[in-house]
């Protein structure tokens, strides 16, 4: 499919076609000590610590070259809340949640005077007949600058520019200081809210994803290493997943964007916008931070462990592999670090089959909706919503009509239906957690409590926050949408990689557990841009192996 998806740029855009196959990284012997031209931000939706790992022995293209850099193989979304908007909102801001005040994709705020009370991590709630589904995309509720305007407040020159597939990703990587933001919207293509007129290689990219969307595709070849996956697992209804190939049939965009077709017009974007904006080849350092969206819808619609998401790893490191090579032949001096917003679990059923019989999915007493009714039987509260919730573990949220003495009665009677419910871990009040100090230490060793605690903000977090047990998968049932899922405070989901890489680097691995929040200082400091310590979460990683240290130390 790559190889088609470059003919048809090769032919309706003037974008030149990225390489049919990477190659090694270039050699070099050292590092230049001058800070690089362009910095490129790559996160990888639900790519896990164990996804990483899992193929490692197979990479060939961009992951292969990552991998002779700076490695750090347990890297730690350390909050409690594993999802796609605050995962990204660490990445670039050195902060974690209870500081960005991105606390999850959704919140509710039971004030708001508009009928819908859920809110949206990337919209402006304020915006006149619009809804948490159907919004005006904005970077409003992100508290803290990212890296890129840190830049841009040092260097006004600095160009800030943020590609990816989801809008929540462009947004909370680049900030409310990007020079241009795209984001895949739909069948149209990729679309921005800065209210820019759309630059001509934009509107190309568009035009020839249209003409790729309108064609069906007979999907990839199996790789070898995906063929012990290649059967089909049984979820319901008669429906299967585990050994699909991504054939899709003409004009359907809910195929192409979970596919590794998304990602490489996103990576063909990236480098067209680097291409002609110049990054990298002024007086100062740039920065393009990119959002890799296809391994998350992948990972949902057919679960981390089949054919599906086998390709679909293998895929992505041969597209990064020719972005890499198309970079490297316009001798741009770039440094590269590639991570994740999260990681992700796969659905029971293969679990179940694969050893794992304890695998479960939620039970439907634990959804919002079927929980306030049961507590609405239990305290004589009937008729009215209770609770509020974003679905069956985080952040739930109580009625705020209730008079102290019934919210108190709800509150008690919450607390004995779920400690006493055999799938919940533990359940937190919105004061326990307040009361909680801010986590230090390794990440790998937190309590809940810590975790729960990394994700809080005052304001925009519930009166409960709920943690389901290890192996319980929080979708009732696979057949109405999503197979798979991730948003649990357990490693599966907390471990991303964290990988380094410029020319000439001396590679090291170190096993140790280390935050995405160290990633804005460690950036920072290869670019001598200072950076308060009391502003942010993370700590400056030295990238030098040996002597010598990168933080300036």
């Amino acid at each position: 499919m790559f190889k088609r998806v470059a003919a048809i740029l090769l032919a309706a855009t003037a974008i030149p076609a990225m390489a049919q196959s990477p190659a090694p990284a270039p050699a070099a012997t050292v590092a230049p000590a001058t800070p690089p031209k362009l910095i490129i931000a790559i996160s990888v939706d639900q790519f896990s610590a164990d996804l990483f790992s899992e193929y490692r022995q197979y990479y060939t293209g961009g992951l292969k070259r990552l991998t002779e850099g700076a490695v750090f193989p347990r890297g730690y979304q350390s909050h409690a809340a594993t999802e796609t908007c605050p995962g990204h909102s660490t990445i670039l801001t050195g902060s974690r949640p209870s500081r960005t005040g991105i606390i999850a994709n959704n919140w509710f705020d039971l004030d708001t005077k508009r009928e819908d009370k859920s809110v949206y991590c990337a919209e402006d709630e304020s915006q006149p007949g619009t809804n948490s589904g159907d919004y005006v995309v904005s970077p409003l509720h992100l508290k803290v600058p990212t890296l890129g305007g840190r830049m841009k407040a040092a260097n006004p020159a600095t160009r800030v520019v943020s590609v990816a597939g989801k809008d929540r990703a462009a947004v909370m990587m680049g900030g409310a200081k990007t020079d241009q933001i795209w984001w895949l919207s739909g069948p149209q293509g990729y679309v921005s809210y800065k209210g820019i007129a759309t630059p001509p290689l934009v509107a190309k990219v568009n035009a020839a994803l249209s003409a790729q969307l309108a064609q069906p595709s007979a999907g990839y070849d199996l790789p070898a290493q995906c063929v012990a996956k290649d059967f089909p697992v049984a979820i319901g209804d008669g429906k299967t997943v585990g050994n699909g190939r991504f054939a899709r049939a003409a004009g359907d965009f809910k195929g192409f964007r979970a596919s590794p077709e998304q990602d490489a017009y996103t990576l063909v974007l990236a480098a067209a916008a680097i291409e002609s904006m110049e990054l990298g080849k002024q007086a100062q350092t740039d920065i393009i931070d990119i959002g890799l969206s296809a391994t998350d819808y992948v990972g949902h619609t057919y679960g981390t462990e089949g054919t599906e998401s086998c390709i679909q790893v293998d895929r992505l490191d041969k597209e990064l592999g020719s972005f890499f090579d198309r970079l490297d032949k316009d001798g741009i001096d770039y440094v590269v670090v590639l991570t994740a917003d999260h990681g992700g679990h796969d659905l029971p059923e293969r679990h179940r089959e694969n050893a794992m019989p304890m695998e479960a999915r939620v039970d439907v007493a634990l959804t919002p909706k079927a929980l306030s009714a049961a507590i609405g039987e239990k305290t004589g509260l009937t008729g009215r919503k209770l609770i509020w919730g974003d679905g069956p573990a985080g952040d739930f949220y109580f009625d705020k009509g209730l008079t102290t003495a019934q919210r108190t009665k709800v509150e008690a009677a919450t607390l004995a239906f779920l400690r006493a419910h055999p799938q919940v871990q533990a359940v937190f009040t919105k004061a326990e957690i307040a009361a909680a100090p801010s986590p230090s230490g390794p990440p790998e060793s937190w309590s809940l409590l810590q975790e729960a605690r990394a994700s809080f903000d005052p304001q925009r977090s519930g009166d409960l926050l709920m943690m389901l047990k290890p192996r319980v998968t929080p979708i009732v049932d696979p057949t109405k949408g999503y197979v798979a899922t991730h948003g649990s405070p357990w490693d599966t989901d907390r471990r991303v990689p964290i990988l380094f890489w410029r020319k000439g680097m001396r590679h090291f691995e170190q096993p140790l557990g280390v935050e995405t929040v160290d990633i804005l200082p460690s950036l920072a400091a290869l670019i001598h841009l200072p950076v308060p310590k009391d502003e942010i979460d993370g700590r400056c990683l030295d990238l030098i192996a040996g002597e010598g240290d990168s933080c300036g130390k």
